[in-house]
Formats: structure tokens, sequence, C-alpha cells
């Protein structure tokens, strides 16, 4: 059974497929949406392994033309190196703009896959088939696509919205406990920001999104998309509201860069741990209660990730080096910094120009080295 989302932005609206088995309809909506496309599969080598044989037999069974395209997995492959050699690849199956891309796989495979799409001979379509569930709640919907640098996360990029979304629940199946642990961390981040009601569920039920029980997953699933679909489509160049899908991220992208994208602190271990900041931080201000900041960290506890600094292997992380990283982030404006603050549980606001002295303080607080 699937349920779908729809991304209404006008001419350009995509839905987003929810449920169990959608990889055995792929070619079929494929092939209804793009009939004469041929299809360039991007795929990371582990997703390819494991479910790749399944998607390319839905496609050729709809008589749709697609070649794989393997990249290594991993955060690193969010690089300009990975981004040239895969340009280079869709150049040698000498796609045109009546073809597509099929970004098939987590965040990582879904960035780099859309922003080659969107630059490869000035753009062409792309579909996203998200295999984790971070992605399928998060990064496969809304267009952002961006590469890191070594000066921070998701700094070169473009918004280039997919034209399909298919999240087949399935595929959460062959993921390892800290993968769902850190897809669940987007879902709690959905409901912190903007839906009291559906946090309420998660600190009852949230432990059954993690056993990965059917209504449960399927449930959290849609909640998310719909709530992101909604921003979207209210914001989709992120001017104002879309930001506030970011809560917990300016905290959490400066862990990630000071811990070298590597495999210290996934992208979702490092959104839950910002979101607890951000609540802490939002609660030191007096814009929200302590009780709000203890629930939020005591779901992101229970959920297996980081809470605290302390828990991040590298800690302490020096206070001056953590705010170099947040002063960098894309939310910041000439050079005063924006964050996604909260005045309680679903009630999430961009506070613009954060007093850096409070900030640095309260870093302390938590453990920062000075």
């Amino acid at each position: 059974m699937t349920s779908t989302v729809t991304v209404g932005l006008g001419d350009r609206a995509y839905d987003v497929v929810i449920g169990e088995g959608v990889i055995a309809e792929a070619g079929a909506r494929i092939a209804a949406l793009a009939p004469s496309a041929r299809l360039a599969v991007v795929a990371d080598e582990t997703v390819n392994a494991l479910h790749g044989a399944r998607l390319l037999t839905s496609l050729r069974e709809a008589g749709v033309y697609a070649r794989a395209v393997l990249v290594p997995p991993g955060e690193a492959t969010k690089s300009f190196e990975a981004l040239s050699r895969l340009c280079d690849d869709l150049l040698e199956l000498d796609l045109d703009r009546g073809d597509l891309v099929v970004a098939f796989g987590g965040g990582v495979i879904g960035d780099l896959a859309g922003l080659a799409a969107a630059i490869y001979k000035r753009g062409i379509g792309y579909i996203q088939i998200p295999s984790t569930l971070l992605a399928q709640v998060d990064s496969s919907v809304g267009g952002k696509t961006a590469i890191d640098t070594a000066r921070g996360k998701n700094l070169i990029g473009v918004f280039h919205q997919p034209r399909l979304v298919l999240a087949d629940l399935d595929l959460l199946a062959t993921l390892p406990p800290r993968e769902i642990a850190c897809g669940y961390a987007e879902v709690l981040k959905c409901a912190l920001l903007g839906d009291a009601q559906f946090f309420s569920w998660l600190e009852n039920d949230g432990c059954k999104v993690l056993a990965l029980e059917g209504p449960a997953v399927a449930k959290a699933v849609r909640r998310a998309v719909e709530m992101k679909a909604r921003i979207v489509v209210a914001d989709e160049r992120e001017a104002g509201a879309r930001a506030l899908l970011n809560l917990g991220h300016t905290f959490g992208h400066a862990v990630e860069a000071l811990t070298g994208f590597g495999g210290a602190v996934k992208h979702g271990e490092a959104v839950g741990l910002g979101c607890a900041l951000a609540f802490r931080f939002s609660a030191r201000l007096g814009f929200c209660g302590d009780e709000d900041a203890a629930r939020a960290s005591r779901a992101v506890s229970a959920a297996g990730l980081p809470a605290g600094l302390d828990q991040i292997a590298g800690h302490p992380f020096a206070a001056g080096a953590l705010l170099d990283q947040m002063a960098r982030d894309k939310k910041s404006r000439a050079g005063n910094l924006r964050l996604v603050l909260v005045r309680g549980v679903g009630e999430a606001f961009v506070a613009q120009d954060v007093d850096g002295c409070a900030l640095r303080e309260f870093l302390l607080a938590e453990g920062a080295a000075p």
C-alpha cells in the first residue's frame, strides 16, 4: 500500500510516493512520466550491491533504457572531484536534455547526483529514489543539491527540484541501527520545529519507528514529508520560512566540519545533537522553558543519538573553532549569525544577529574548551 504527497510547485510540482515495494513500480511510474527518456542510475557501490538489480529489472521490464553509474559510499563523495567524475560519466553516456538522472541512495547520492543533473548541459531532470530513512524524510524532498568543501558543508550547490521521489520503505530493512537513528533525527527535527502533537506521538511511539514497524514508519515518513513539502512550497529558496528546516543544523554542521566530515559523527547524529543544543541555548536565553529543552534532549538520547558535545569523539572542541564554523553557515547574513531557535516544542523561529558572546558562554557551559 502506498500514499502520495504532492509538492505543489505549479508546473514543477512532483509526487513523493511512500510505501512498501515501490521499487517494483519504479519502471512503470518513470515510463509514464518520461516515456522516451534514457536513464543514468547513480548509486553508491553499497546500495547498488543490495538493491541495484531489483531497480534495473523494474526499469527493463517497463522498457526503460538505464545504465548504472557507481560512486564510492560515504560523505567524502560529496566533493568537487567526485562531481567532476560523475559529470564526465554522464557525458560519456551522451545523455541529452530529455533524459534523466536517477539518484539511488542516501543523502550523499541525492545531493551529488542532483547537483550533477542541475549543471549537466545547463540542467536535465532527475528522480530521487532515497534508500535511507534520513533521505526519505528530508534530503530527497525540496530540491537542495550540494557538495562539501574544506571550508564547510553544503556550501557549493543549487536548488534543483526532482521530477519524482520514490520512497520505498522496504529498503530500510538493510540499514544498520545507527543509520536508522540518523534518519529518525530528522523526523524528530520536523516535530520539534513545527508539530507538538507529532512530537508527543514520537515520545510514546518513536521506538516503533526505530524498530521499523511498518505502520509507524509509514506515518513518520509521511508526516515529515508533508511538513517539508508545505514549507518548501511556501519558501522554495529559503528566503524565510524554509530556514526553519535547519533547526539544529548550524550547531551540527560545525561539529561535522571539526570532525572532518568522517565517521566520528554522521549527519543525522549531528542534527540530533544540534537540536538538543538549540533547545538548551533557547532555554538559556529565556525563549523557552527548561522542561521543553529537557524533553528535546530526552527524545534525542532515547533514540541513541548524542545530546551533548561530550558524546562526540574529538571532544572537547574549542569554543572559538565552533563559533568560526557557525559563522560560515549559509544562513549568516553580512557577518551576522542567524540561528533557528525555539519558543517551545513545535515553535521554531529564526533568531537574527545572535549575540556571539552569549553563544560562546553557552558553548563553554556545554563543555567546549576555552
